[in-house]
């Protein structure tokens, strides 16, 4: 009987070990590897377009580096993004980053970002906002 409720302790504990390792792995510690998914870009008329990474040429795929406090990644136009990440924060369980970007010298295309990712699924979504716009960005990040 001692030897069941061994056994069962053992199963118990190696079924409850993964899942406690892997709800930290969106902690901020490590860096990740995110995939854009979806996209919606709508402007101040109330206008909005869903899209792709390419729609609004986001990197389909970029990096998190949480000790360079760093996001990067190739956008559809071949161009490199390189975003400093400016603010980190754990609100309810997801990860928040934010940042600014001013976009294309002598262009007013700058924006301010915030990106939520959830510390128990990877799953991601990044707002930016713009003169007379906004994007909302959905996805899923991995261990890079």
């Amino acid at each position: 009987m001692k030897k069941l409720k061994f056994i069962s302790l053992v199963l118990l504990c190696i079924c409850i070990a993964p899942l406690q390792v892997t709800a930290g792995d969106f902690d901020g510690k490590k860096p990740l590897l995110c995939a854009t998914i979806k996209t919606i870009e709508c402007g101040d008329a109330g206008d909005c377009q869903q899209g792709g990474a390419e729609s609004i040429n986001v990197p389909q795929f970029f990096t998190i580096d949480f000790k360079k406090k760093s996001i990067s990644g190739i956008r559809p136009s071949g161009e490199a993004l390189n975003s400093k990440i400016e603010r980190m924060e754990h609100v309810d369980g997801k990860l928040i980053l934010q940042g600014a970007e001013d976009g294309v010298e002598g262009v007013r295309d700058g924006v301010g970002w915030s990106m939520a990712i959830a510390e128990d699924t990877g799953k991601m979504v990044l707002t930016a906002s713009g003169d007379q716009v906004g994007f909302v960005v959905f996805g899923a990040c991995t261990l890079d």
